[in-house]
């Protein structure tokens, strides 16, 4: 699971805003493991990370 951490606009899904703490990607869209690369990282448009891995909390 990824959240949001620099809000940005997602060029590859009709300019969706996405904000600080919204769950990326939002549901019913799927992305690929080079886009959560680029999002997660340097290269990008902003030229900083905008998305973190982040761990699934455990349901009990």
């Amino acid at each position: 699971m990824y959240k949001v951490i620099k809000d940005f606009t997602d060029l590859h899904d009709m300019d969706y805003s996405y904000h600080v703490g919204n769950i990326f990607p939002r549901d019913g869209i799927s992305v690929t493991e080079k886009r959560l690369k680029e999002l997660s990282g340097n290269n990008n448009k902003q030229g900083t990370p905008l998305i973190k891995q982040v761990e699934l909390p455990d349901k009990k």
